[in-house]
């Protein structure tokens, strides 16, 4: 804790070394005498608008750097144009994820100092121990997208949207050498998730809270009042894992229809929910919501598909007698989308494609280079 720093949250090295003493000191006073040189570590629109709410606090620190990723064929990270247009300097780290661990700090963060601050917020890179013990433990921020000890891990946000979780929330976590989201949680913001939420706009609520903690935590720093609370080793939610392709892949087998209209929800902005065609055409489903009406014609077989006349939209059966009603879909290696009526009329003549009237789509499995 700052204020009553316990040594016991703190590697024995540090309680010997003179670093410590210093900033134990400093804090025990009436506050530190010097504002904070910060190392602000992002890339997406997240840490974008944790960084905003930091920058435009200049009463907390003398000095901000980025660093983030280099540009790449899409462009710079948001991050970087960020702080391009409020002329913060910016440290490109290297492309590749084996390189990262190669990486040194820009000055003047190559030696700690009890004012030097290292905060991540979506980064997307995990730094070795090397790097973080360039600054003292109590000054090692992540802003973390949910309620510690709860969804540790890379993709939290994404993860309580797709488990249907009723809130989450926001941690400022100090990281540490053996797990940058499991050390002492310095502050935490908890709200509920709303039924319509998407990664995108929980993701800017979340940004927006963890932002204004960060502040808070870094002003009860300075005035020597701020104070952490240790987790539990225990998560009582499974690792928030990276998302991947195989994540988008549905099985109407096992999944209910709100479950995959929570997933598209969750990963829509980055992978499309993906099935195939009994020809082997994978096929991309596009805004799906729970069908409000199930046409007779659509048997009990989940994969089973018919076209919906009167609301223009597909209707799947999903488990436990659940369907889903699609309006848009598109073909692998096709650029553009089709209406769900545009779809139908292409499968219609063939009846190879059809069982009972139905479409039966089917789950494959996905290449290891897709």
């Amino acid at each position: 804790m700052l204020g009553r720093l316990r040594r016991d949250l703190l590697p024995p090295r540090f309680c010997r070394h003179a670093w410590y003493t210093t900033f134990k000191r400093n804090l025990q006073s009436t506050a530190l005498r010097n504002r904070f040189k910060i190392l602000f570590l992002g890339r997406d629109e997240f840490s974008c608008s944790v960084f905003h709410e930091l920058y435009t606090s200049q009463d907390i620190w003398e000095s901000i750097i980025v660093a983030t990723s280099p540009d790449t064929r899409q462009g710079r990270s948001p991050l970087r144009a960020l702080a391009d247009s409020l002329d913060v300097p910016v440290d490109l780290i290297p492309a590749e994820k084996p390189d990262f661990k190669h990486w040194e700090p820009p000055p003047p963060f190559a030696e700690a100092e009890p004012n030097h601050v290292l905060v991540t917020a979506s980064f997307g890179r995990i730094l070795t121990a090397k790097q973080l013990e360039l600054f003292l433990p109590p000054c090692r921020l992540n802003v973390h997208g949910s309620v510690l000890p709860a969804y540790r891990g890379p993709a939290p946000i994404q993860h309580a949207i797709i488990n249907h979780a009723p809130t989450t929330g926001v941690s400022v976590v100090q990281m540490l050498t053996r797990g940058i989201d499991k050390g002492p949680v310095w502050a935490s913001h908890t709200l509920p998730i709303a039924p319509d939420a998407t990664f995108t706009s929980l993701r800017a609520e979340l940004a927006a809270h963890g932002g204004r903690l960060l502040v808070r935590v870094l002003r009860d720093m300075l005035s020597g009042t701020a104070t952490s609370t240790p987790q539990p080793a225990a998560s009582p939610t499974p690792h928030a894992r990276s998302i991947t392709l195989a994540d988008a892949v549905l099985n109407f087998h096992t999944m209910a229809a709100a479950d995959i209209v929570a997933r598209h929800r969750a990963i829509g902005h980055q992978r499309a929910l993906t099935t195939w065609m009994p020809s082997g055409i994978k096929l991309h489903l596009h805004d799906p919501a729970v069908a409000a009406h199930v046409p007779p014609s659509l048997s009990g077989v989940p994969g089973a598909l018919v076209y919906d006349k009167p609301r223009r939209v597909l209707v799947v059966r999903c488990t436990g007698g659940s369907a889903l009603a699609v309006p848009r879909v598109r073909k692998e290696k096709r650029q553009n989308v089709l209406e769900a009526r545009e779809f139908w009329n292409g499968v219609i003549p063939n009846p190879k494609l059809l069982v009972d009237g139905e479409l039966r789509l089917v789950r494959l499995e996905l290449a290891p280079d897709e």
